[in-house]
């Protein structure tokens, strides 16, 4: 189906699902990039419900087309540190194929419902489809409760060039940094490699967990993430490597100067 055929469609479907949205869906414009703004909007909001196969064949034919369009790019391939299991890469997390992906998400682990906010989680989500956001509820209905930081759950990638997506939630920083959120930062790493290597998953992508929304400091961050990693390298040898995404050349310097401190050349 042609491109604007497929928006077009797909928005149509999700108005039917959910038609209070459709006052506020008139006020976008009709040219295609307008459009593809309102699909993933609509996408964002759209509460967890069933997915019928004619919905998720246009999504996924969308998606997969738009995935190619931006380029896959191979985790095994990308330049190493001075350690070969390490990566530092400044980029679309979106665009990588690894084994598992890392998703910084909330409590409620459903993915960002406000229309194209450029978190991490929101990206996330809408690259991989609305199965997504379905197998996160499942999930949490059955656990029963809000995801506690410092731990993680696993999913497909959907549509996304990954194998598996981590999800876990980082310690929201309200006022004075404490050990605490030192701690529960930590687990975040340590719970996601564990899992992987539980999974015999060989390569990680972690974006910068806590860090924007949830107002952890970037510097402490960056050093509590690669001494994490670091250590747990140091005793399981199952993930091989390890990309550490940064979006903000700010964090690209960051991690440079811990990635030097923590993993020195010999």
């Amino acid at each position: 189906m042609e491109r604007m055929a497929l928006i077009q469609s797909l928005i149509s479907i999700l108005l039917e699902d959910m038609p209070q949205y459709t006052r506020h869906a008139q006020r976008f414009s009709p040219d295609i990039v307008s459009r593809r703004r309102l699909l993933r909007s609509l996408m964002n909001v759209r509460p967890p419900m069933t997915l019928t196969e004619k919905y998720l064949a246009m999504q996924d034919e969308l998606l997969s087309l738009e995935r190619e369009e931006k380029g896959v790019v191979d985790a095994m391939t990308l330049p190493s540190t001075s350690d070969p299991r390490i990566v530092l890469w400044q980029g679309d997390i979106t665009r990588l194929k690894i084994d598992a992906t890392v998703n910084a998400g909330n409590s409620a682990l459903l993915g960002c419902f406000s229309p194209c906010h450029d978190c991490v989680d929101n990206a996330i989500h809408s690259a991989a489809g609305l199965q997504l956001r379905e197998e996160c509820h499942r999930i949490m209905v059955s656990q029963g409760h809000e995801e506690p930081p410092g731990r993680v759950k696993i999913t497909k990638a959907y549509n996304l060039p990954g194998r598996y997506v981590l999800h876990t939630v980082g310690p929201i920083v309200q006022g004075r940094l404490r050990q605490a959120d030192h701690d529960l930062l930590a687990s975040c790493y340590r719970s996601c490699l564990e899992l992987a290597a539980n999974f015999d998953l060989q390569s990680v992508a972690f974006c910068c967990i806590s860090t924007g929304e949830f107002h952890f400091p970037n510097d402490q961050a960056a050093e509590i993430a690669v001494k994490t990693v670091k250590d747990f390298l140091a005793v399981n040898g199952t993930v091989k490597r390890v990309v550490f995404d940064v979006f903000k050349t700010q964090d690209l310097v960051l991690y440079q100067k811990w990635i030097k401190t923590f993993f020195r050349e010999a």
